[in-house]
């Protein structure tokens, strides 16, 4: 009879702690306590034997959990085991939209943003795409600067409130007016400031100065999956510089041949990265902080009469040779090899580039095809200037990228994953697919996001 009473109980605890797994319910350790007990007792009053041949036992995780729990057994000779039911390793997505050349004209911007995700009907932030990239050419042909660039810092401030982040990018038309090159200046446009002096002050100490100097860079590395850093981390790391470059391959001194995530990156630019640019390596730091440098010496030197109708300013007096380098015509500001060359010599060079700089495919802007989104040797080279801006009349277009990366199940234990990327041409009234590509992983990646 007794064992009959101990025997429900027991009956009792299981059907307690299945109904809280069930329903994902925490098991408090009080509970676990006493179905061991029973459990132990029952065993006991069932099947008596000596103590030194109680071998198995009710084995249960020692810390609370509030997933739910599946009981694996409480056989003769095993041992009941409650296990968490839910994975760790969860999927991880990345979404980023990237849009070219605006040219003053906020209409078709936000057009643009609204269609692809990036903002509601209001403009602002939806919160459906992590990141969002400019590539530059935000000025000129058009008289809605003032409202453009306002229009972006608000949106950086609301993406961040949402864990986004706003990439923006120095073109050349930038550049340009920050030397005093007005030549695409429409004297609409210099209404809006109030004068041509209210117009230099703000492009160089003012509201829009000031935002160029703290938030646009020349480009950027946009690593697809948090175990390659942050946006812009330095590729290669420095520790790569201290390899022998008496390596067969040229360029494996640039990256970890090991490491499967090495160039799961994408990189952001206005004109284009030529291969034979000599300062592409740390990307994008070396780029970025001579773009700072000639910025600054732009922006504190007096203002020149602007071009026309006075004579052309040229670069400030103390212009490294490095700095003139950067915004020549094989600078990232003004390169169009990308759109121009033959596709042979195209899709050999990209892959140096891409070798150099840590990343799988080049996005960039400043040549426009009117008709649409062109990508170059399997989409490892893309260009998304497609003149949105009415002064052209093209295409209006967006650049999606979904990243997914997701575990799959292994029997060896192995931490297996599925890397798929889709990049997609956006317009008003279809979709096209560029790539669609995926490949298996095996390793352990970080995925702690850190911006």
């Amino acid at each position: 009879m007794a064992a009959s009473s101990r025997l429900l109980a027991l009956l009792a605890v299981i059907v307690g702690l299945y109904i809280a797994s069930t329903f994902e319910l925490p098991i408090v350790p009080a509970v676990r306590q006493n179905a061991v007990a029973v459990y132990s007792a029952v065993r006991q009053a069932l099947n008596p034997k000596p103590a030194k041949e109680q071998s198995s036992q009710a084995v249960f995780p020692s810390s609370d959990s509030t997933h739910g729990s599946e009981v694996a057994g409480a056989q003769e000779g095993s041992q009941a085991v409650f296990t968490s039911s839910s994975s760790a390793r969860a999927a991880y997505t990345r979404h980023i939209v990237a849009v070219g050349d605006l040219h003053g004209d906020y209409g078709n911007a936000q057009k643009v943003l609204e269609f692809s995700g990036v903002v509601d009907s209001a403009g602002n932030w939806t919160g459906d795409v992590d990141f969002f990239v400019q590539t530059g050419d935000i000025i000129d042909r058009g008289d809605d600067t003032i409202k453009l660039f306002m229009w972006m810092e608000s949106l950086r401030v609301q993406a961040a409130k949402t864990g986004g982040v706003v990439l923006s990018h120095l073109g050349n038309h930038e550049v340009m007016n920050q030397i005093g090159d007005w030549r695409y200046v429409y004297p609409s446009e210099i209404e809006t400031f109030g004068s041509v002096a209210a117009r230099q002050k703000m492009l160089s100490t003012g509201r829009i100065g000031r935002a160029w100097a703290q938030n646009y860079t020349a480009t950027s590395r946009l690593p697809l999956h948090p175990h390659l850093g942050p946006p812009n981390t330095p590729f290669p790391p420095p520790l790569h510089f201290q390899k022998d470059d008496s390596e067969e391959d040229e360029n494996s001194r640039f990256y970890e041949p090991n490491e499967p995530l090495s160039h799961s990156a994408l990189s952001f630019v206005h004109g284009g990265l030529s291969p034979t640019f000599s300062n592409l390596s740390p990307f994008p730091t070396k780029i970025n902080a001579l773009s700072s440098s000639l910025l600054a010496k732009l922006q504190n030197r007096p203002q020149p009469l602007p071009h026309p109708p006075h004579q052309y300013p040229g670069l400030p007096q103390g212009t490294t040779r490095e700095e003139v380098e950067l915004y020549d015509a094989n600078g990232p500001f003004w390169y169009r090899g990308w759109a121009t060359d033959n596709e042979e010599k195209a899709c050999a060079d990209v892959e140096k580039v891409l070798a150099r700089t840590g990343t799988r495919r080049m996005i960039m802007g400043h040549t426009p095809d009117f008709t649409g989104i062109v990508s170059r040797c399997d989409g490892k080279i893309i260009i998304i200037d497609t003149g949105i801006s009415h002064a052209y009349g093209g295409a209006l277009s967006a650049l999606s990228i979904h990243y997914t990366f997701t575990p799959v199940d292994s029997e060896e234990g192995e931490h297996r994953w599925i890397e798929r990327e889709v990049v997609s041409a956006l317009y008003v009234d279809r979709q096209e697919t560029i790539v669609d590509q995926e490949r298996e992983l095996v390793g352990d990646f970080r995925f702690d996001e850190v911006l």
